[in-house]
């Protein structure tokens, strides 16, 4: 517990610092390592970490993957003639980045296929998952950050998360009696569900209250706060249960321990990557 502790006394201010005081190019660089890392983590659970070839194809993606966000976004990523024209397109970097990625995965199964050291499409799904999927979503963050009012909204999914997953914990362990998922995650609860749901909303009302305070005015209506803490936190225990579903799978208890008393990577952001699309297409919706 007091490693769980310390590691948040030390890591919000950071994370504070980092996401709102910092230029947005921290906020990528923040992105670049934990992308990185939680490929790795990915592939070492399902059993692929020993594969380097893969290993380095997925992890270099999953690291590249926010700069490519950061460029698209923050600059516009433009293709131009010799002339100087802009040519259409240019908001194809990524899914040409993407399909030049799972291209290299393939021709490496294809060339070891029938050979010691055959890759399983098990090892596959996880490189594509660990290099662009999880790489895209946890990169919302970023795209929150260069938006509008970015130093606060970039708080949105981290602000549910935190909450959701804090009013769960509470919730579950002073009245669950009703397994949510058992097979799954059998300590979580109905009840502790239904507090998660409460946490969300609350989550949202304190950012809201502290971005309202340091932007000088509202950025929220109260049907937003609403819509963002009851639906994202669902999403959020979605994703906790769906990075679960993994570990049980292939029997692994943490994802890792750079975090001490927290794990990996994945085991603290693996409901952030999930709220953090929802809130910045949400926030796009309504913005």
């Amino acid at each position: 517990m007091f490693k769980r502790v310390m590691v948040g006394v030390i890591g919000i201010p950071l994370l504070v610092l980092v996401l709102s005081f910092a230029p947005a190019w921290a906020t990528m660089l923040l992105m670049m390592a934990l992308c990185a890392v939680g490929a790795h983590e990915l592939l070492h659970a399902v059993g692929a970490a020993g594969d380097k070839p893969l290993t380095a194809l997925t992890v270099g993606m999953a690291g590249m993957l926010p700069v490519a966000v950061y460029a698209q976004g923050f600059y516009g990523i433009e293709l131009l003639t010799a002339e100087g024209e802009t040519l259409p397109g240019g908001e194809l970097a990524l899914p040409i980045l993407a399909l030049l990625f799972v291209l290299g995965l393939f021709l490496h199964a294809i060339l070891r296929y029938g050979k010691e050291g055959a890759v399983p499409f098990a090892h596959l799904t996880a490189g594509i998952f660990g290099g662009i999927v999880f790489p895209l979503m946890l990169s919302c963050l970023l795209r929150l950050r260069m938006g509008d009012h970015g130093t606060v909204m970039v708080w949105l999914p981290l602000a549910i998360s935190f909450g959701s997953d804090t009013f769960a914990l509470f919730a579950g362990m002073a009245c669950g009696k009703h397994k949510l998922a058992p097979h799954v995650s059998p300590k979580k609860t109905i009840e502790g569900g239904v507090g998660g749901l409460l946490g969300g909303v609350i989550g949202m009302i304190l950012l809201h209250a502290i971005g309202t305070w340091a932007l000088g005015e509202s950025f929220l209506s109260w049907g937003q706060i609403l819509a963002l803490g009851l639906l994202g936190s669902v999403i959020d225990q979605i994703g906790d249960l769906s990075f679960s579903v993994i570990k049980r799978e292939f029997g692994v208890k943490d994802y890792g321990k750079l975090l001490p008393g927290h794990g990996g990577v994945l085991d603290r952001f693996d409901s952030v990557t999930f709220v953090a699309p929802f809130a910045y297409l949400l926030a796009a919706l309504l913005g």
